[in-house]
């Protein structure tokens, strides 16, 4: 059994977490749309997550839609008292997949109460709210209007903690001043390295940082490079890139997803790696180079 103590853990508001979680978006259809292939498979990946340690799931009622809250609900309810469950609104599904803002507050409130009833908690641990300003990455606009409805439903019990989701530097600071933020997820991994300056101000306050597709998501990171590191070290690429964001900075919480119990264990394995300085470097480059 893989140790997931040796990744370390940190804080999300009052919260401790270990640094090595699961993301549940690959528990849908293709697409993040629709049902999985194999329902079946995705309850026992869920299980033996849980059973392996992993105290930290990413998820969002907006996979499938519901259809990943759903899943999470029949695989592990009821939850552990130390399972934390983080999701994210800002966004609804269309008939045909596409991903369309839902930032108002009668929509936000909707989410949260879907999230609730798919998951069946009288209160979510962590709601990100998610900027879609620009769907395909951060982007420069006012979130006090969304913010602050969230945060109303923060008061009114319903959310214990809020983070921020594909969001600038700037949006967290004007974000602090509406609540706390516990915790920012944008897209980061070792060739997507524009948060690098923002990670660096985060750990300095204690403050998460989730990178989403931290493999490169729906194109998976390909780079002569890390295929070089990861044959040297007898390791998958994959493997290799998740040890470099483990080791990258102390505050980075990984939630690496797979619909597939022989990849979360390749996943989960990367608790053991702790990656040589030389190669750390070796492998920084890529980010440079991109």
């Amino acid at each position: 059994m893989v140790n997931l103590i040796k990744a370390g853990s940190f804080k999300l508001g009052n919260l401790t977490v270990k640094r090595l979680g699961y993301g549940a978006m690959q528990l849908a259809g293709p697409g993040v749309f629709g049902p999985p292939r194999d329902r079946a498979e995705a309850v026992a990946v869920l299980r033996e997550a849980v059973e392996s340690g992993v105290d930290h799931i990413d998820t969002s009622d907006f996979y499938g839609p519901h259809v990943t809250n759903q899943i999470i609900r029949e695989a592990l309810h009821p939850y552990t008292d130390d399972l934390v469950i983080v999701t994210k609104i800002g966004a609804v599904r269309g008939d045909d997949g596409s991903w369309n803002p839902a930032f108002s507050k009668n929509a936000l409130t909707r989410a949260v109460h879907d999230n609730l009833r798919n998951l069946g908690l009288d209160a979510l641990d962590v709601v990100n709210l998610r900027a879609m300003f620009d769907v395909h990455g951060p982007a420069e606009g006012d979130l006090e209007e969304p913010l602050t409805a969230l945060a109303e439903l923060q008061q009114q019990g319903l959310v214990k903690h809020v983070g921020l989701s594909n969001v600038t530097a700037k949006q967290v600071v004007d974000g602090r001043k509406i609540t706390e933020i516990v915790c920012v997820q944008n897209q980061y991994n070792l060739a997507h390295r524009g948060d690098d300056a923002l990670i660096e101000q985060l750990a300095a306050e204690g403050t998460a940082y989730v990178p989403f597709f931290p493999l490169g998501g729906f194109s998976p990171l390909q780079s002569a490079t890390l295929s070089e590191v990861a044959a040297r070290l007898e390791l998958t690429p994959m493997q290799v890139a998740l040890a470099w964001l483990l080791k990258r900075s102390p505050n980075i919480l990984l939630i690496p997803g797979t619909s597939s119990r022989t990849h979360l264990r390749e996943n989960l394995a990367v608790a053991d790696v702790d990656l040589p300085d030389d190669v750390m470097a070796e492998l920084d480059g890529i980010g440079v180079a991109a």
